[in-house]
C-alpha cells in the first residue's frame, strides 16, 4: 500500500460477517475506502446488521476522517441497546480508518492516555452452590485478575421450594421456557425469544412480572454471598449482576442484606429509565449501584448522573455512541464523581475499541470481557489479543491496533443465516431519505 493521503480518503463500501459463540452473535464490519485501508467495526452483541446497513448510503463518498461530522448525520438512527449498533458499530470504523490514516493510535486521537494497561474482569458462571462460585473466582484470581464480577439474583432460587412468590403458574412458565427458548450458551439471545409469549415473557420489565422475593430467597442468596466471600476473601472487589426481573422494593431488602459483604457494585437492579427507582435504592442501601450498558449517548447518562443516585456507570462503547461519546460519558460522569467501567460482550474489535476508551478516559475502574473462556476468541484479529495478568496492554499501533482479521477463522465461525462473509450490500447503497429533522 503507497502513501495515504488523508484529505482525499473516501468511503467507497460497507460490508459485514457475522459469527456465532464469541460468546454471542457478533456482526464485524468493514468500511472500504479508495485507497486501500481498511476499517473495521462491529455491531453490537445480538443485534442487526441491517442497522448500520442503512446507512451506508450516508457515508458512502465521505472521508472517514471527519468521524464527529458524520457521526452527527446518523446519531438520529440509533437507538438505546441493540438499535444503537449500526451508528456505533460504523463510528468504531471511522475512527480505525482515520487512526491508520494519520499513522496515531485511537487512544492519541482522543488526547492521550492515563493508563498503559487496561484492568479487566470477567462474569464468571458455576453450577452449585456459594462455595462452587467462590472456588470459580479464586480461579480467575490465580490467572491474574485483580476485580470480580458474579451474577446473584432469582435464577438461583427458580428450582427451590418456597424462595419466590409470583401468580400461580408464572415461574412454570418461566422455567420452560428456559430449558428452550432461552438455554442457549453464554448468554447469547435465541430468536424465538423475539415472538409470541416468549417475547411477552421476556420483555415484562421488573416491576410488572409479580415476582418477589420471600424471606427463605433472602435467606439463600446471603448464605451464598457469604460463602463466596469465605473462598475468596474481603480484600477483592466483588460485583454482582442479573438479580432477575423483581420490583425496587425486593432490590432493597435484598441490597440491605448484601451490605456486610462489601460489594463493588449492584449492577442493573431495575430498568435504567426508572431515576426516581435508583434514588429510592441509593436512599436505602449503602451498596454501589450501578448502570449504562442499555444507555444510548451522554444526555441519557446526565439524568440519572444528576440525581446522585450511582457510584459507577458501565456504557457499551456499542451502545452509547461509540468511541468518543463513550469518552465523553466518562468526563461527564467524572464531573459528578462517578467512576466509569466498560461493558463489553463481543469480539476483540470491540473489546479494543473500548481498550482505547479505557486508556484515555481519567475515571475508568475496568473493562468487562465475557469471553475468556472461549479458546479461539482472541485468535480473531492479528495480532492475538492477550489478556495477561488480568490485563490487556494499550497498543501503539495505528487506529484500534489490528492488523488484520483471522479470516481464516471468520469462515469457520460464520452463522448458520449469514454463510457468507464480506458479501456485496450493494442493494443498500441507493437507499435514501429526507433525513432532516425540522422544517
Amino acid at each position: 500500500m503507497g502513501k495515504i493521503d488523508p484529505s482525499t480518503l473516501k468511503i467507497t463500501d460497507m460490508r459485514f460477517a457475522d459469527i456465532d459463540g464469541a460468546p454471542k452473535r457478533c456482526t464485524l464490519l468493514k468500511l472500504y475506502t479508495n485507497q486501500g485501508l481498511v476499517g473495521y467495526g462491529e455491531v453490537r452483541d445480538a443485534s442487526s446488521r441491517t442497522y448500520a446497513a442503512m446507512l451506508k448510503s450516508r457515508i458512502l463518498g465521505e472521508n472517514p476522517c471527519n468521524i464527529d461530522r458524520l457521526f452527527r448525520r446518523i446519531k438520529q438512527f440509533g437507538g438505546h441497546s441493540r438499535q444503537a449498533g449500526g451508528v456505533c458499530g460504523i463510528e468504531v470504523a471511522l475512527w480505525d480508518l482515520a487512526g491508520k490514516a494519520w499513522g496515531v493510535p485511537v487512544w492519541q486521537l482522543l488526547g492521550g492516555k492515563f493508563r498503559d494497561r487496561i484492568r479487566v474482569y470477567c462474569d464468571t458462571d458455576s453450577e452449585g452452590g456459594g462455595r462452587d462460585m467462590g472456588k470459580a473466582l479464586r480461579e480467575r484470581m490465580a490467572q491474574g485478575y485483580t476485580f470480580l464480577k458474579m451474577d446473584l439474583g432469582i435464577e438461583l432460587l427458580m428450582g427451590r421450594e418456597g424462595c419466590l412468590s409470583a401468580p400461580l403458574g408464572f415461574l412454570e412458565k418461566m422455567r420452560e421456557y428456559k430449558k428452550t427458548v432461552f438455554s442457549t450458551p453464554h448468554g447469547s439471545i435465541d430468536p424465538r425469544a423475539m415472538r409470541g409469549e416468549a417475547y411477552d415473557l421476556f420483555n415484562t420489565a421488573h416491576g410488572f412480572t409479580g415476582i418477589h422475593l420471600t424471606e427463605k430467597g433472602l435467606d439463600f442468596l446471603d448464605e451464598y454471598m457469604g460463602e463466596v466471600r469465605a473462598e475468596i476473601g474481603y480484600e477483592i472487589p466483588l460485583a454482582i449482576d442479573h438479580l432477575g426481573h423483581i420490583p425496587v422494593e425486593d432490590c432493597i431488602r435484598l441490597a440491605k442484606r448484601l451490605e456486610k459483604y462489601n460489594l463493588a457494585w449492584m449492577e442493573d437492579p431495575v430498568p435504567w429509565q426508572l431515576t426516581g427507582q435508583y434514588q429510592r435504592m441509593a436512599a436505602a442501601t449503602t451498596v454501589p449501584l450501578g448502570t449504562g450498558e442499555d444507555i444510548y449517548l451522554k444526555e441519557n447518562f446526565r439524568p440519572l448522573l444528576e440525581s446522585g443516585a450511582l457510584a459507577m456507570i458501565h456504557p457499551d462503547v456499542l451502545t452509547a455512541g461509540g468511541i468518543l461519546e463513550t469518552h465523553k460519558i466518562g468526563d461527564l460522569a467524572e464531573e459528578y464523581g462517578v467512576q466509569m467501567s466498560i461493558h463489553m460482550a463481543e469480539s476483540p474489535i470491540a473489546c479494543l475499541a473500548a481498550v482505547h476508551v479505557a486508556a484515555a478516559t481519567r475515571n475508568f475502574m475496568a473493562l468487562e470481557v465475557h469471553s475468556v473462556d472461549v479458546p479461539w476468541w482472541a485468535d480473531l484479529v492479528v495480532p492475538r489479543l492477550e489478556i495477561k495478568a488480568g490485563e490487556i496492554a494499550v497498543p501503539d499501533a495505528p487506529g484500534l491496533g489490528i492488523e488484520a482479521l483471522n479470516e481464516k477463522l471468520i469462515a469457520e465461525k460464520l452463522h448458520a443465516d449469514f454463510p457468507v462473509a464480506w458479501a456485496s450490500t450493494e442493494e443498500w447503497d441507493k437507499e435514501w431519505a429526507n433525513d432532516r429533522q425540522w422544517s
